[in-house]
């Protein structure tokens, strides 16, 4: 907030603190109202629209019509008003009947006016109101005005709900409709089945007052608070579960970096200056960051952001003295946990016993908090939309990740199917646990090699928990996408060392850094400026790595001194043409000639192999296997470009099918043309680990796969049921005539044998 901000909000607050101390009714204090802030700005018209049984009513207004006053209505969406309130936005337009939704109204008599800047009036996050001034002229207005607009909005909010001006109950509470059981849909976040009761991660702070008596009392409140938050953190992050130096450390650092950032403490103190109360003050700050996060596109930033909007809830609930959380009260009962987004600080305050599962209104599959919760084993589901206008603190939740749904207030017959399915799963649990120290050997005696992939320091106790056989896709971008600076060599080093030293005598295949598409790093731009209209088969992977070299260097060197006398697999992704392979090698020779010069300890062996993942590959491989110790099938970005379908996209989510005979036979024509080549050929993604494509693809003569942790018992249990002479006689046979459905045919096929495949 610039000076003129401040001096221009504190002279209105100064001029609405007598309007609110008088003793005239409330329409008569609007009236004063929209006239002093007419006169501070200088303002033609100054208007306030209060929401009302649904409609926008204008309420109180200088410079239009008077008769318009409780006549002019519109909806939530209709006309600039609407938008503004919709939205939760701020208007700032020149020429308001140039927007596309503005609406005319005769009545008001706003034909002269041109220039239009709106605010809403925001309680409880829901907009309540707006508030918009106008001028003949056509003019945008001044940042220091829509400032000190947006501060005087929240003055207004505690007049408007104090003198019950507004329908509360519309806005905010429960219908009688909402009583019955919901279903919620969202994104899997963390798979997983959990029931338990709503709990609300954060219960309202209220704000009681909104205008300062002392400024510079309000500012020691602010200050304090901010040492007792820093205090805080740092406690957690020392007392974090995962050990010392790893990715959630990483996490937290980020965290700390917000909490001690003096641009942020700022903006309130400047708040403050304007006349507001410390709470109100961290709120307006707050309110301000929500409308830029509502403007980001960018996922990662937007996670940036929600750190910080974290940190902001936090202080305000310390220095208004109402900290309690839920975390902070306990769980009393095995709960869902219900939030607008969490801070990965927030999440690890919880009971692990009695936490059973989280429901986000937003949330990402690279959020800091997933990360988290992926680590605790605690399920997410995500993206679930007005969340708050369905559930209710203690309603009963049954949550399936799997499934991407929720179920609120349950019927009986509801929760009894889901019982039934949780314990059929823990059943399935105790049976794969038990094949965990059992190597994967098909009926006709041939081994199978089941590896789990992994991306975090944390990820390695899984490889003794699973019983797989070793790590066959390490994704070294996790480290970098929860970083908040691009990752030091030396913390590269020790992250590679460690994760070899959990795997022991088990093989571990690092996958050399692989960002771009949906992996954007905020502190390395991707794009020189100009956005990729398909990310996806743009500059990502190795092209990345490639013509960063700096980026590819650093890497090399850290696995290379990592691996000290061990061996080290290296796969470089996304490899289209085999001198993309050689100049990627070119640069782990370069170290490796560095490294000896040094006299450093070198690895044992080095084997080096590619991910198919672009299908140009396929057409060249008698060029590159002799240069090659090991291949893996990337079958989701493989998918695809041979669909020229975009995975993410939820409309081409049907257009392709794992078990499609163009996928099967691509597949197996890349193993029959390595036949010959001492190489080992293996398919690492989410195709390998769905019951009924792994023994398509074992029928298809491949014969190791890397796959996510869960998918290990469920695998192992299948390979050991099936022969795998038959099964290739079988996919032989259909993939010369397809049949007109070969999922259906492939599940007969293992129904008649008694594997089950679902």
């Amino acid at each position: 907030m610039t000076s003129g901000a401040v001096a221009s909000a504190r002279n209105i607050l100064t001029g609405l603190h007598e309007v609110m101390a008088s003793r005239s009714h409330a329409q008569a204090k609007l009236n004063n109202v929209v006239e002093v802030i007419g006169e501070c700005l200088d303002s033609e018209v100054c208007s306030i629209y209060l929401l009302r049984e649904g409609m926008l009513e204008l309420f109180a207004t200088r410079g239009l019509a008077q008769e318009a006053v409780h006549v002019t209505r519109m909806a939530v969406g209709e006309g600039l008003v609407g938008t503004i309130a919709e939205h939760i936005e701020t208007l700032n337009l020149a020429e308001a009947a140039a927007h596309p939704d503005f609406s005319y109204r005769p009545e008001t008599g706003e034909e002269k006016f041109h220039s239009f800047a709106g605010v809403p009036i925001v309680r409880r996050e829901r907009a309540v109101g707006v508030l918009c001034v106008q001028h003949v002229d056509p003019r945008r207005y001044e940042e220091v005005e829509i400032e000190a607009l947006q501060t005087v909005a929240m003055v207004l909010s505690e007049l408007i709900v104090n003198a019950d001006l507004i329908d509360e109950e519309y806005a905010f509470s429960l219908g009688a409709a909402q009583t019955g059981p919901e279903q919620l849909h969202g994104l899997t976040l963390v798979k997983g089945l959990g029931a338990g009761q709503a709990v609300f991660h954060q219960p309202r702070v209220t704000i009681e007052h909104v205008v300062a008596e002392d400024t510079e009392a309000e500012r020691q409140r602010v200050i304090l608070a901010f040492d007792k938050m820093r205090e805080q953190i740092d406690r957690m992050a020392g007392q974090a579960e995962f050990g010392v130096g790893g990715e959630h450390d990483e996490v937290l650092e980020t965290y700390r970096m917000f909490a001690y950032d003096e641009g942020w403490t700022r903006r309130i103190n400047e708040a403050i200056d304007s006349g507001l109360t410390a709470e109100a003050a961290i709120e307006r700050v707050q309110q301000r960051t929500r409308m830029r996060m509502r403007q980001i596109d960018d996922p990662l930033l937007a996670d940036r952001m929600h750190d910080l909007e974290d940190l902001a809830n936090r202080l305000l609930r310390i220095v208004s003295g109402q900290l309690g959380t839920a975390a902070s009260m306990g769980l009393r009962s095995d709960a869902i946990l219900i939030a607008r987004n969490l801070g990965p600080a927030e999440l690890l305050e919880y009971d692990r016993r009695r936490l059973k599962g989280v429901i986000l209104e937003e949330g990402s599959l690279t959020s800091h908090v997933v990360i988290v919760a992926r680590a605790m084993g605690v399920p997410v589901l995500g993206r679930v939309r007005g969340l708050r206008a369905v559930v209710r603190e203690g309603d009963q939740l049954l949550l399936d990740a799997d499934q991407a749904t929720a179920t609120v207030r349950p019927s009986p017959g509801a929760v009894e199917a889901f019982e039934a399915r949780f314990a059929k799963t823990r059943e399935r649990q105790a049976v794969y646990a038990a094949l965990r120290d059992v190597k994967p050997v098909s009926r006709d005696g041939q081994r199978v090699y089941v590896k789990m992939n992994a991306g975090l320091r944390d990820d390695m106790a899984n490889l003794s928990l699973t019983g797989a056989d070793g790590i066959g896709l390490f994704r070294t971008e996790f480290q970098f996408l929860v970083s908040a600076t691009l990752p030091q060599r030396e913390r590269q080093t020790r992250l590679y060392r460690d994760v070899m030293d959990a795997a022991g005598d088990k093989p571990v295949v690092f996958r050399t850094v692989d960002i771009g598409g949906d992996k954007t790093l905020p502190y390395l731009r991707h794009d020189d400026g100009e956005g990729e209209e398909n990310p996806a088969m743009g500059w990502r992977a190795l092209r990345v790595a490639l013509e960063r070299d700096g980026l590819l260097k650093a890497q090399a060197r850290a696995l290379l001194e990592a691996a000290a006398g061990r061996t080290l697999h290296v796969m470089f992704p996304m490899v289209a043409e085999p001198w993309e392979f050689d100049e990627a090698k070119a640069v782990f020779d370069g170290q490796l000639a560095y490294l000896k010069q040094q006299k450093k300890i070198l690895p044992e062996a080095i084997r080096y192999g590619v991910m198919l993942e672009v299908p140009a590959l396929a057409e060249q491989l008698d060029l590159l296997a002799p240069k090659i110790s090991f291949l893996s099938i990337g079958t989701n970005d493989l998918t695809q470009f041979l669909f020229a379908a975009d995975r993410s996209n939820p409309k081409l989510a049907e257009r392709y099918d794992w078990l499609s005979p163009a996928i099967l036979r691509f597949i197996r024509r890349v193993v029959r043309n390595l036949d010959g080549f001492n190489i080992d050929i293996s398919v690492c993604g989410e195709m390998g680990g769905r019951r009924l494509e792994a023994l398509a693809l074992l029928g298809l003569g491949v014969r190791r796969l890397s796959i996510t942790p869960a998918s290990v018992g469920p695998i192992k249990e299948i390979i050991g049921r099936v022969d795998l002479r038959e099964i290739e006689a079988a996919m032989e046979s259909w993939l010369a005539a397809p049949p007109e459905n070969l999922r259906t045919t492939l599940s007969e096929w293992a129904s008649e044998r008694d594997i089950l495949v679902d």
